[in-house]
């Protein structure tokens, strides 16, 4: 039985959401294992701090280097960074970045930012966790290593520098073992840190999996490092622990009632109060006058009011002639983007509207529609849509498509 004082972390397996209990001075062990697709549906908790853990996918790695050794300007550099690839975490949705230095000296310092994807009540726990981390910081390894594991069904990597976390992302691949699409990305990544001035070269490469069947071909075909298979560690708490602390909207509704019933409730015994001295006195004529007079501005104002809203309703129809979210030409280009480079596919269709958008085209390969599929998820420029591709069919040209999409609702 588990101590009251134990710890226990939420965290993503291979195939489940687990929870491990942590007890002082003992090794981790597995508390539960929950087959659901999100934790909010995990009926029950057991008594003590929850610590979550965010899957690799919840989240982008963003790592960056900066000419200063000034910890107080990372902050603002690294928002500036996020902004500059698009990110713009909403203010009002909590705590939804951190920083994790790399390295550091008196002039340049690499960083790790972190940005979380606006959780909705649905990928948090309906248990109110402690604190908040992500979770490759549950795994602590040394050296410089490129470390492959499954989260969900879905494979993840990470790539340490001394031991720290300079890189991680969620792939397309979902397999038993890794393969070609996964190598291939990890490819892409490395690529992208050496233009960001930021040089990786792990002389490892570990795998995790507890399926017997996984294999590491591929991995040896592209990899001259040394390549290790071995079954994913007991998980820790991170420490120290981030400072993500998304807004629990549920939690801060039921606040706001239970605010709003006890105001109502000394607003009642205040006028109470009131109306009993002011039978005994003037006061009540008084505040009779005072309301009055509020009656009397509030019918002054109320044109100017009504002409606010007619204002603000004719604004808001204006609203799909200037936003770039309905910008067709703007989302053409953007999608055009996402077709691979030199794979012959070309779009034979494009509709766009306001709320969807529907692309009908062809390309030789079937890779090349599945590349195109996986580009238009991921772009950092179409965040705002849900896309649903649909599977290439064989013509007498190659293979035909039909890719659609769907814009984002917003969470109330």
């Amino acid at each position: 039985m588990a101590k009251s004082n134990s710890t226990y972390l939420l965290i993503p397996g291979e195939t489940d959401w687990e929870i491990w209990t942590i007890a002082p001075n003992q090794p981790a062990t597995l508390e539960s294992s929950h087959p659901v697709k999100f934790p909010s549906e995990i009926e029950k908790f057991p008594a003590g701090d929850l610590v979550f853990l965010f899957p690799v996918q919840a989240f982008t790695a963003l790592p960056l280097r900066v000419q200063t050794g000034d910890a107080s300007l990372f902050p603002d550099l690294a928002a500036t960074h996020a902004e500059r690839v698009g990110f713009r975490p909403d203010p009002l949705a909590g705590q939804l970045t951190d920083i994790f230095p790399i390295s550091s000296s008196k002039e340049e310092s690499t960083l790790l930012s972190v940005v979380l994807r606006n959780p909705s009540s649905e990928t948090l726990p309906t248990k109110s966790p402690k604190a908040f981390d992500i979770s490759p910081h549950a795994f602590p390894t040394s050296g410089n290593t490129l470390i492959l594991w499954r989260e969900l069904n879905q494979w993840v990597f990470a790539i340490h520098h001394q031991g720290k976390l300079v890189y991680c992302q969620a792939t397309s691949s979902i397999g038993i073992s890794p393969d070609a699409n996964l190598v291939r990305e990890i490819r892409i990544a490395i690529a992208q840190l050496s233009l960001q001035g930021i040089e990786v070269k792990p002389d490892k490469t570990i795998v995790w999996s507890n399926d017997t069947a996984t294999q590491t071909s591929e991995l040896s075909k592209a990899f001259t490092i040394l390549i290790d298979l071995a079954k994913r560690p007991t998980p820790s708490v991170p420490a120290p622990l981030s400072q993500l602390l998304p807004a629990d909207v549920r939690a801060a509704r039921r606040a706001a009632r239970q605010r709003q019933n006890t105001n109502l409730a000394v607003a009642a015994l205040a006028i109470f109060y009131l109306g009993a001295i002011g039978y005994f006195g003037f006061d009540l004529w008084n505040i009779y006058s005072t309301t009055k007079q509020y009656t009397e501005q509030e019918q002054a104002i109320a044109p100017s009011v009504e002409k606010y809203v007619v204002h603000n309703g004719k604004w808001e129809e204006l609203e799909y002639a200037i936003s770039r979210d309905y910008d067709t030409v703007d989302i053409l280009s953007r999608i055009q983007k996402c077709i691979p480079a030199n794979s012959g596919l070309r779009l034979k269709t494009a509709e766009i509207s306001a709320t969807e958008i529907r692309l009908i085209g062809e390309a030789p390969q079937s890779q090349a529609v599945t590349q195109f599929s996986s580009n238009l998820k991921k772009s950092n420029e179409l965040l705002n849509y849900e896309w649903s591709p649909g599977p290439p069919q064989q013509s007498n040209l190659g293979w035909e498509f039909t890719h659609t999409a769907s814009i984002l609702q917003a969470t109330p």
